[in-house]
């Protein structure tokens, strides 16, 4: 076998990779029941199915700082003989087959002796300019092994319950209520046998809000939200060109759709809570300026209803159909004709 096919994924700045026929299921990020006696690397416990599954954070594993979580991560499953593990990534980007010529593992020999890092690391891969790191797919999962035993007996255990109820432990502590709710609501749904269906036919969102409303995006164009930056107004643009950002050393152009959709702009001066949503169409990267980011959701086709004509009247030439979401409509909005049919770009890009 001269390549293997990873499951790229990032936390925080950093590229990882699993061999990609380990990966079970990808979910967007629940409420974990934190468990006393396990690592502290395990931060959580989910019921997925009625299987206790340990979820790992690597960030504590490899001896950085926790991060606080957000409701657009996402949790992978791993599988290998029985064994299963969960590992909370910040996003999921692509399945890529690395070949053996781009590999090396020379740099952690060194790390060998302390057996910390390198336990769970099986190499360096190269994806173009990118670093990542590969990891053991078979120590990640024989080391949930003790954990899940360790989970069990937290939560069927009555003296190790007793300490758990007696600590007091907060999975996601700094959550809004809101956001408590949602990460409830998805672990309820976790808990739930799944009926055999197809899969293959989920259209994958991303849920985001403008001036109060709900709207969807494809989530393969969403490269990540970030909060916004120091902004450089750009001269002689037109008024939805917000202006650049710097993020990680790359130039971004933020722009404002609102216009687009016949809403009134709100000013990132006048607003420091707006987020940027990085966006990937064909070959153009631009951020989009959003109020709130919500969630990442799986719709059926089924799911998708017409636009009615009284609603959005204005702007349904960028709607694909609306869906259900919190008791309200969502919007499902067509981005990449927005960009190419709402009059966004400037001399040939953004």
């Amino acid at each position: 076998m001269t390549s293997k096919p990873y499951l790229i994924f990032s936390i925080n700045t950093s590229l990882y990779g699993v061999e990609a026929f380990c990966v079970q299921e990808i979910f967007s990020l629940p409420n974990l029941t934190p468990i006393a006696e396990t690592p502290a690397d395990i931060v959580g416990v989910v019921n997925l199915r009625g299987d206790i599954l340990p979820v790992l954070d690597l960030n504590l594993r490899f001896g950085y700082e926790q991060l606080d979580y957000s409701l657009t991560d996402s949790i992978i499953v791993l599988e290998w003989q029985e064994f299963r593990l969960g590992i909370i990534v910040n996003e999921v980007l692509e399945v890529h087959n690395i070949s053996l010529q781009e590999m090396t593992t020379e740099l952690l020999y060194q790390q060998e002796l302390n057996g910390r890092v390198s336990h769970f690391m099986a190499g360096i891969g190269k994806v173009d300019a990118s670093i990542i790191m590969l990891l053991n797919h078979e120590n990640l999962l024989r080391y949930s092994k003790n954990a899940a035993l360790l989970a069990k007996k937290g939560l069927d255990g009555e003296e190790v319950t007793d300490r758990f109820l007696k600590k007091q432990l907060v999975f996601c502590p700094q959550a809004t209520a809101e956001e408590k709710r949602i990460l409830r609501e998805r672990a309820d749904n976790l808990r739930q046998p799944t009926q055999r269906e197809d899969f293959a036919g989920l259209i994958p969102l991303a849920v985001v809000g403008l001036n109060g409303e709900y709207f969807g995006l494809d989530l393969p164009i969403v490269r990540e939200f970030t909060d916004i930056r120091q902004v450089t107004p750009v001269p002689c643009c037109p008024p939805h060109i917000v202006g650049n950002m710097n993020l990680r050393g790359e130039i971004l152009t933020l722009v404002d759709i609102r216009n687009v959709l016949n809403m009134p702009t709100l000013g990132v001066e006048n607003n420091n809570n707006i987020k940027v949503m990085i966006v990937k169409i064909d070959d153009l990267i631009a951020g989009v300026t959003v109020d709130e980011v919500f969630d990442v959701m799986y719709l059926q086709p089924s799911q998708i209803l017409p636009v009615p004509t009284a609603v959005h009247s204005a702007n349904s030439e960028y709607l694909r159909g609306t869906a259900n979401y919190r008791e309200k409509m969502m919007s499902i909005l067509d981005l990449a004709k927005v960009f190419q049919q709402g009059d966004l770009i400037v001399n040939e890009e953004v």
